[in-house]
C-alpha cells in the first residue's frame, strides 16, 4: 500500500491536520524524496543529572543520551519506504548538535494490521531492541497528538513486555505555528515520562521543512540510504 503511514492509521482524521501538516505526513514509499528539516530544540535532553550517568549507558543504541541543553540546533532526516518485511515504514534521523558533540536520534515507525484496522508501531534506535504500540488523534485545533503505548523489548530471541510500573510513555504533539518567523514553522514537542523516575527525555522547538530528491533518483519503494538504516532489522510487534 502506498498511502503515508499516518494517512493509513487515522483514516477520515487525517483530512482534520492543518494542511501544512498533511504535506509533512504525506511522504510514502516509492516517492523519490526525502524529508529534511532543520531548526532549534528550545529545550532537548534529560534534566535529571542523577540520570544522566545511566543514560551514557544507553547511548549507543541512538536511542537516548545523556546531554542537556537550550537553543540547540538540529536537524532531522524524513524517509519513507517498504522494508524488508513488506511493511510501509517511516524512519526519522534526527542529529542534535550538542557543544562539542553531535547526538544520533532515530525510530522507525511501521504500519501494521491488528484486527482489520491499521495500526502503528514503533522501533526506538539503531538495533530495534525497544517497540512501542502508537496511539495518534487529532486535535480541534488540527494539530497531531500520538502517546507511545505499551512497549516490549527485544532482547536475544526473549521479547519482554513491560509492566506498567517500569514502561516509560511518549506525549507528543507536533503544529504548524503561522506566527513564527517571516513565514511559520513546524513546531513540535515531547515528553518522555517514566512513573517511578519521572521525566527522562524532552524535546521542544521549531524547525523549517522541505522535500529533497534521493541522489540518482531512486523511486523504489524499498530504498533506504545506507547511513539512515538500521544495525538490526527486527520484524517482532
Amino acid at each position: 500500500m502506498n498511502v503515508p503511514i499516518y494517512q493509513q492509521a487515522l483514516g477520515a482524521h487525517f483530512s482534520r491536520l492543518q494542511p501544512e501538516l498533511q504535506d509533512y505526513f504525506s511522504l510514502a514509499p516509492g516517492s523519490g524524496s526525502y524529508g529534511v528539516g532543520e531548526g532549534t530544540f528550545d529545550v532537548v535532553g534529560c534534566r535529571q543529572e542523577w540520570l544522566r550517568p545511566l543514560l551514557r549507558l544507553t547511548s549507543g543504541e541512538e536511542a537516548f543520551f545523556p546531554e542537556y541543553g537550550e537553543n540547540i540546533p538540529f536537524r532531522i532526516e524524513n524517509h519513507a519506504y517498504q522494508d524488508p518485511f513488506g511493511r510501509s515504514s517511516l524512519t526519522a534521523r534526527r542529529e542534535i548538535r550538542f557543544p562539542g558533540r553531535t547526538r544520533i536520534f532515530q525510530d522507525t515507525t511501521s504500519a501494521t494490521r491488528r484486527a482489520g484496522a491499521t495500526q502503528l508501531v514503533d522501533y526506538v534506535g539503531r538495533y530495534r531492541r525497544l517497540v512501542t504500540d502508537l496511539n495518534l488523534s487529532v486535535t480541534p485545533e488540527g494539530r497531531l497528538r500520538g502517546i507511545s503505548e505499551a512497549s516490549r523489548l527485544f532482547i536475544g530471541p526473549l521479547r519482554i513486555p513491560l509492566p506498567a510500573a517500569l514502561d516509560a510513555k511518549a506525549y507528543a504533539e507536533q503544529w504548524w505555528d503561522p506566527a513564527d518567523g517571516a513565514a511559520g514553522k513546524h513546531r513540535i514537542q515531547v515528553k518522555v515520562i517514566q512513573p517511578q523516575i519521572g521525566l527522562v527525555l524532552v524535546y521542544a522547538g521549531s524547525f523549517d521543512y522541505r522535500l529533497r530528491p534521493y541522489t540518482g533518483g531512486s523511486s523504489a519503494q524499498s530504498f533506504l540510504p545506507r547511513y539512515a538504516q538500521p544495525d538490526r532489522w527486527e520484524n517482532r510487534v
